[in-house]
């Protein structure tokens, strides 16, 4: 029978006015540069999965100092730390506003507009007055057509009542933490993993516990590293395939070492949908009936701005969950969901197109990253990234990639926003066109051309 069932990160500081001034200062950049302020590395004699030290001083990025001429913000609110991708973003846009050209390679959102047949379906739904509320775990047609979508797609049985739709991925795992956690509850997850993972689960009083995995395994999880790191205060542990930021895709031989490790599974699968490796997508469900699935139309469908996610959740923890968003949620937008629904229904077609030109730009960025001497050991199986090797030019991966950013104008987001296991990496999307990927990669021959010049 299928079993069912933060560690914090150093703090970052946010990229100010000030800093943001002296994105070409390239001063902390030398060959093999030790650690630098904001290094999130362990500090020495921490190992691989100790709590870090965190700096409780005022985060200036949340205001004021706590006084009594200000209420003070709650502790949770210092728990979180910036997340890279957007600080990069924001100060790639605040150039783009002064009249430079960007090449934007730092976030992960579909350059692709979203398929006409979605489109045509939330128009209807307008038409037709979707309006109203729906119920609070989603409209009935969506759900329906998600178990079906599972029926069809992974071969699994999912009742429609083990749907609940949310505004998007993000806010639908807040809830499920919220629901799971309560303080000093641990909860595993890899290193490297989603930048914002570790800030959700600490948000509530949560502990990440990290757990290695390793670039000459292609990043993707040993399931008896899992089993060794589980402690009594474990209540689950969280995985992502096809991953952010590597694009490991876990085998059907992970997921089942998974089912049987004794801890209740999170699986995000986003980023079905972009797998290249030649096999099927396979979910967690297959394994696991009393695992929990976190899944969406962003990326695959093209859909980021709809903000429709869904979680499949085991019976028992449907009626806490449906208490819950009806009191924080309510509901997600009813024409969305209309369109969510039409989605699965109808646009698998333009899915695999879209899946297809995602597969031919991962050939043209891993061959022109690894022509400029960025590590690639193992080629990324699925979502829309690179995660590429870069520690010759400086073990600081923030200082790099806004060092890239003000002298090169490419847009790249820095190994460390996603765990010590990526510092010295950075990491490519390739959610852009060919021809953008193509002129990324001459300016950033252009940049280490130059620096190799400046430092001989």
């Amino acid at each position: 029978m299928m079993k069912r069932f933060p560690e914090l990160r150093g703090d970052s500081s946010p990229l100010s006015d000030a800093s943001d001034a002296s994105l070409g200062d390239s001063s902390q950049l030398s060959e093999g540069s030790n650690a630098t302020p904001g290094d999130s590395r362990p500090l020495s004699g921490q190992s691989l999965g100790e709590p870090r030290a965190r700096d409780n001083s005022p985060n200036p990025a949340l205001g004021p100092e706590r006084s009594n001429e200000h209420p003070p913000l709650a502790e949770r609110a210092f728990r979180v730390t910036p997340f890279m991708a957007m600080e990069i973003l924001e100060a790639a846009q605040r150039l783009e506003a002064e009249g430079e050209s960007v090449i934007h390679m730092e976030v992960g959102e579909p350059d692709f507009r979203t398929p006409e047949v979605i489109v045509e379906a939330m128009r209807r739904a307008l038409a037709a007055g979707a309006f109203k509320y729906t119920h609070s775990l989603g409209d009935m047609e969506l759900r329906e057509a998600l178990s079906a979508h599972y029926l069809r797609r992974y071969g699994i049985d999912v009742s429609p009542e083990r749907f609940l739709i949310c505004p998007g991925t993000s806010p639908g795992l807040m809830l499920l933490l919220g629901a799971l956690l309560d303080p000093g509850d641990e909860i595993l997850m890899t290193d490297p993993h989603y930048s914002c993972y570790p800030n959700l689960a600490a948000f509530f009083g949560g502990v990440p516990r990290y757990f290695p995995v390793l670039e000459q395994d292609g990043f993707k999880i040993n399931p008896e590293t899992v089993k060794s790191r589980s402690t009594k205060k474990a209540k689950a542990v969280l995985i992502n395939s096809p991953a952010n930021p590597t694009g490991a895709v876990l085998e059907p031989w992970r997921l089942k070492g998974l089912s049987a490790a004794g801890l209740r599974i999170i699986s995000d699968e986003i980023y079905h949908g972009l797998n290249y490796g030649g096999d099927r997508d396979h979910s967690i469900l297959e394994y696991d009936d009393g695992a929990i699935v976190v899944g969406g139309f962003s990326k695959a469908f093209a859909m980021t701005g709809w903000r429709v996610g869904y979680l499949v959740l085991p019976p028992e923890l449907v009626r806490p969950m449906r208490s819950i968003t009806q009191n924080f949620i309510i509901s997600v937008n009813a024409a969305c969901q209309k369109a969510a629904a039409a989605a699965l229904n109808e646009a698998w077609p333009e899915v695999e197109a879209m899946r297809a030109v995602y597969d031919r730009r991962r050939r043209v960025i891993i061959d022109g990253l690894r022509a400029l001497g960025l590590g690639i050991m193992i080629e990324p199986e699925g979502a829309f990234y690179v995660l590429a090797r870069a520690d010759h030019l400086g073990r600081d991966s923030m200082s790099l990639a806004k060092d890239i950013l003000q002298k090169a104008k490419v847009g790249l987001t820095p190994g460390a926003d996603f765990g010590d296991g990526a510092e010295g990496f950075l990491r490519f999307s390739y959610a852009t066109s060919e021809d953008n990927i193509r002129e990324g990669l001459r300016r950033l021959g252009r940049y280490l051309a130059e620096r190799q010049d400046s430092a001989s």
